[in-house]
């Protein structure tokens, strides 16, 4: 049996977890001197609150090689194999971490480190595929093999209401920040490389750029792979979480349309009111 191992910024809900049997390495979320785990014990709704009363925002750090180790030894009782996830390694020290951890313990052999070069349910999908074939029988080669052809075809990207957060966590210059306000700007972020990039930038009310950001993926989400799309988000009113999810119907290509709630991490990065729509690319 194999074993499927996920740090916390792939975004998947409580529910996708127990369903996929998922183990998750829970991140650490810093505001000053507290310190909590990510999807444990903080909300990102707290987080916010947090935020904009300190007008900045809380730091992030991987759990240690000690940490992950313990975790690792945990499932190596149970399991044959583990295959673990990370966010992409140019963001966190999460996979080199996991890597340190595999090498220490007992059966090195029997543990697969994944960098997905990417985050949140990005890296989801790609913990979902894994947790299905481990599920049909696969082996640890052949499930990362599989997950390799499938790592570049992740699409994932998505618009921001407010510029504030990325501005305190010093991926949007003040400049920048100031003139993206004044002018309602909301820019489309998307992962490509293992690395976030600025893309299109909407104007105009959540429902409005929301939408246009959605539409312009129309062509890419037409011939995407079929079995599952996320609609991930930080908090936005569920009005637009439902048009969008009755968008994506409306286009007859996914078997499963998943939303789920980006965590703590990921949320301290791009604040409230942000959503994206990943999906894998057809080959």
């Amino acid at each position: 049996m194999v074993k499927i191992i996920a740090d916390s910024t792939c975004d998947l809900s409580p529910e996708l977890i127990d369903q996929y049997n998922i183990r998750i390495l829970p991140l650490f979320v810093r505001m000053d001197e507290e310190e909590h785990l990510d999807g444990v014990d903080i909300t990102p709704d707290e987080l916010f609150r947090w935020s904009d009363e300190k007008k900045k925002t809380p730091s992030t750090a991987a759990p240690t090689p000690g940490q992950i180790l313990e975790a690792f030894e945990e499932e190596l009782k149970r399991a044959d194999e583990l295959i673990v996830f990370t966010i992409s390694s140019g963001m966190s020290s999460s996979y080199t971490n996991c890597c340190l951890a595999a090498q220490q313990c007992t059966a090195p052999e029997r543990v697969t480190v994944i960098d997905s070069a990417n985050l949140s349910t990005g890296i989801g999908l790609l913990v979902i595929q894994a947790a299905v074939m481990a599920g049909e029988g696969a082996d640890a080669a052949s499930i990362r093999e599989e997950i390799e052809k499938l790592r570049p075809l992740v699409r994932a990207s998505f618009v921001v209401d407010t510029l504030v957060f990325l501005h305190r966590g010093g991926r949007c210059s003040g400049t920048a920040m100031l003139v993206g306000s004044v002018l309602q700007l909301h820019p489309r972020i998307e992962v490509a490389d293992g690395a976030m990039h600025p893309g299109k930038k909407y104007r105009g009310s959540m429902n409005h750029f929301v939408m246009n950001y959605v539409k312009d993926m129309e062509a890419d989400l037409k011939t995407a792979r079929r079995e599952r799309v996320f609609i991930t988000h930080s908090g936005c009113p569920q009005q637009i979480i439902d048009e969008v999810k009755s968008y994506l119907g409306s286009l007859g290509v996914f078997d499963e349309i998943l939303i789920t709630r980006a965590g703590s991490v990921i949320s301290s990065h791009c604040g409230p009111g942000t959503l994206g729509v990943l999906f894998i690319a057809g080959r």
